[in-house]
């Protein structure tokens, strides 16, 4: 009995310590798309502030306006990072479009406010894109964890689940607007 127990201790202290490191990667995965989240609420912030700039100078141009503000309220009520990536991906689109939109009025490129708001933006799209490079560092790490072996061993006696990646197009990646 002694000896059985001697041969399961080290294999209830080695599931102990994968489990403690799958429930910290988790955790990171989770933390780290709370960062995501946040940078992704300022930039809905911003966009108002931007469409109304915007929409000052061009009347006509009201169904991308209008597509923005829906895609913006749209992408908030959702939680999961695939959906949220389809949707900010296609915010992003838009508001590339608005920018190009911008282009065609000087006087609003001149604008001190517009100006400020494209800095805001870019400083923002970079805090995007910092936060998503940590989330899914911390997704790919917990991922393989979950794949590899022994430890999706003790993973699957827990039912961990591997998470998704945000993959997110940058509106200043793409086509960075000019802020003098």
């Amino acid at each position: 009995m002694e000896i059985m127990l001697l041969l399961l201790l080290p294999l209830v202290v080695w599931a102990i310590i994968i489990y403690n490191k799958l429930v910290r990667d988790k955790n990171r995965v989770l933390a780290s798309w709370s960062d995501i989240d946040v940078q992704l609420k300022r930039r809905h912030d911003l966009i108002p502030k931007l469409v109304d700039a915007v929409q000052a100078y061009s009347h006509y141009e009201q169904s991308t306006l209008d597509h923005i503000t829906h895609l913006r309220s749209a992408a908030a009520a959702t939680t999961t990072p695939g959906e949220r990536e389809r949707l900010e991906s296609g915010l992003s689109e838009q508001v590339r479009s608005l920018l190009l939109i911008a282009e065609a009025y000087p006087d609003l490129k001149a604008g001190d406010q517009y100006l400020d708001l494209l800095r805001q933006l870019s400083d923002v799209e970079n805090h995007i894109q910092y936060a998503r490079r940590y989330y899914n560092g911390a997704v790919r790490n917990l991922n393989v964890r979950i794949d590899s072996f022994p430890d999706l061993l003790v993973a699957r006696f827990f039912r961990f689940h591997p998470a998704a990646f945000f993959e997110l197009e940058s509106t200043v990646e793409v086509d960075p607007p000019e802020v003098r």
